[in-house]
């Protein structure tokens, strides 16, 4: 068996892991890379390897960073199965026609500027018959099913306790007479967050490939993280200005409206308007109330403790679908909270609200998600002005400020603990760190090797290993 690493090697998006068993190939994840745009749209587009010869998908989880470019993979030849969960298939089917809308859109967007100077026009990455094309080739498979993605291969999904659906992959390889175990952790969730179980751990790894996004930190509780949220909403409403928080639409909305939910029953919220702004985020909240096979014990008993009662919404609430409702909030002059996609701030309707409400003094921006290298996101956080939006320079005038307690990722601590019983239960002979920043790769594998672990190795992009 071999494994090379195409995707998320010294960097956090563009998770693409390509395994080689016998004949056989098998894609681990197929992501969007986001970051620099050029570079973004130039490695998205051109795949790496032959995409016709992949035989199968296995998929983590919905996150466009691990799902978005399988219309790519499909635009390339491939024909093959994808599997995952259902309920990750279920986000899927909402989020890659949302990618393909978002970059329809920015394409046409930043090509009406394009057109006026003279230059050549862009191509989005692809479209939204791209999209559904691809929804076609997916496959389900429950929790603690193995399931036989190809001859030979036997694979189960366990619990990642990251989103809805999230799954740690668990692939048994049969190759010349010996078996090999292989654990791809996907993205680890944190233990005791809200509406999702905690992770689960596998038995029996022979290798293990594993995330480090946050492997040089540490959290703050998810107790202060609400109470800076309370503190920021209330902040923003003696300043006069909007709350701009950027979120991704599977997870850390909900996750931000249930903890909104809990401080306006609780009465410590202001009365003031809450915006989701993406139909997105609107659908896949939808898919949240059709998967209680997810749901932690906590988010259960809220359920029964009154069925009238809907954790992720309460009066002061508004989902916005319309394009005309979004439009409307650039407008505003009272004091309002807008959650909107993306996360990152690298596409979405959160450009528009950046560009309208971000160069306002008395507004606020509060990230509550990672932002990885080179995104917007990240150029905002670190205070870089100007920064471009639709290829116009913008001031950036908002207080910015960051809740670490909301990440869905386990920090630093989490990692080593998780790593630590998994390699009680088996026999990890090498570990590939994947999806995190070169400080974070380099801690989490101190770290490992501190507790026991020989071989950490941190792949390159298009690096190959025999296992």
């Amino acid at each position: 068996m071999r494994v090379q690493f195409w995707g998320a090697a010294r960097t956090v998006t563009g998770s693409m892991h390509l395994l080689e068993v016998g004949a056989r190939k098998i894609l681990l994840d197929c992501g969007l890379y986001q970051g620099r745009r050029k570079e973004a749209f130039e490695q998205n587009r051109s795949l790496p390897f032959d995409a016709s010869e992949i035989d199968a998908v296995i998929l983590s989880h919905a996150h466009i960073d691990h799902s978005g470019n399988l219309p790519s993979l499909l635009r390339a030849g491939f024909r093959g199965c994808i599997y995952s969960t259902s309920a990750t298939r279920d986000l899927c089917a909402y989020m890659l026609v949302d990618s393909a809308h978002l970059q329809e859109n920015d394409v046409r967007f930043v090509n009406k500027r394009r057109r006026k100077q003279g230059k050549k026009l862009f191509e989005p990455l692809y479209t939204k018959e791209d999209a559904l094309k691809t929804l076609q080739l997916f496959h389900s498979v429950d929790y603690d099913h193995p399931f036989e993605p190809v001859e030979g291969v036997s694979v189960c999904f366990r619990d990642a306790g990251h989103i809805l659906g999230s799954a740690i992959v668990v692939l048994d390889a049969k190759e010349m007479g010996r078996n090999s175990r292989l654990v791809f952790s996907g993205d680890v969730g944190r233990k005791g967050l809200p509406i999702l179980r905690d992770p689960q751990i596998a038995e029996g790894a022979g290798y293990l490939i594993m995330e480090s996004t946050y492997g040089d930190r540490l959290h703050e509780s998810s107790g202060n993280a609400k109470e800076l949220l309370r503190e920021t909403v209330a902040e923003v409403v003696r300043r006069d200005g909007r709350l701009l928080i950027p979120a991704f639409a599977v997870g850390r909305t909900q996750e931000i409206v249930y903890r909104l939910n809990q401080l306006w029953e609780a009465g410590q919220l202001p009365r003031v308007p809450v915006f989701v702004d993406s139909p997105l985020a609107v659908n896949t909240t939808d898919v949240f109330r059709l998967h209680p096979e997810c749901y932690d014990r906590e988010y259960i008993e809220a359920l029964q403790t009154d069925v009238d009662h809907d954790p992720l919404g309460f009066a002061g609430l508004r989902y916005v679908r319309s394009t005309d409702g979004s439009r409307k909030l650039n407008d505003l002059d009272d004091p309002a909270v807008i959650i909107s996609a993306s996360g990152m701030c690298e596409g979405g309707r959160i450009l528009h609200h950046l560009r309208h409400h971000a160069v306002d003094p008395e507004s606020i921006v509060l990230f509550v998600s990672f932002q990885a290298e080179h995104t917007l996101g990240r150029k905002i956080l670190e205070g870089r002005n100007p920064v471009r939006i639709y290829g116009e320079e913008y001031e950036i005038r908002a207080a910015i400020r960051k809740a670490e307690g909301y990440s869905a990722h386990a920090d630093r601590a989490g990692l080593l603990s998780w790593a630590a019983r998994l390699q009680e239960r088996g026999d990890v002979k090498r570990i590939f760190l994947v999806h995190g920043e070169q400080e974070g790769l380099e801690a989490l594998a101190e770290g490992l090797k501190e507790q026991g672990s020989a071989d950490v190795q941190i792949p390159e992009r298009g690096q190959q290993y025999e296992l």
